[in-house]
């Protein structure tokens, strides 16, 4: 019986898939709203970036220095957690419907991801 590939909706593309229609891998799917989130969520966290380097270059307090890079480090676990939303979603989901193979590839890569995620 042969299998037939589902095709998903055309989205907009970002850099965590598996489609080789571009240089580097590519997305299955990408939602645009939440591509535009984490788009505003990383220009923000190079504002509080820059915002680190002043206040080093300013010598202020320690504890301060550390409570913004607290919250750079939240912040990207936030874009972080849209980012594996939208990989499970589209790439996982794509790949384990393709069948073993790219199944089992896609079930390391997952594991692979939510240790890199706990350190």
């Amino acid at each position: 019986m042969a299998k037939t590939r589902q095709t998903l909706p055309a989205m907009a593309s970002c850099a965590c898939g598996t489609i080789d229609t571009q240089p580097g891998r590519t997305a299955r799917g990408v939602d645009p709203e939440a591509k535009e989130r984490n788009l505003k969520r990383l220009r923000r966290i190079e504002g509080q970036v820059r915002g680190l380097q002043r206040m080093v270059e300013e010598d202020r307090y320690c504890a301060d220095v550390m409570t913004q890079i607290a919250s750079v480090h939240e912040a990207l676990r936030g874009v972080g957690r849209e980012l594996m939303r939208n990989h499970l979603k589209y790439c996982a989901t794509a790949a384990i419907r393709e069948g073993d193979a790219a199944a089992e590839e896609m079930y390391d890569e997952l594991l692979e991801l939510m240790y890199k995620s706990v350190r």
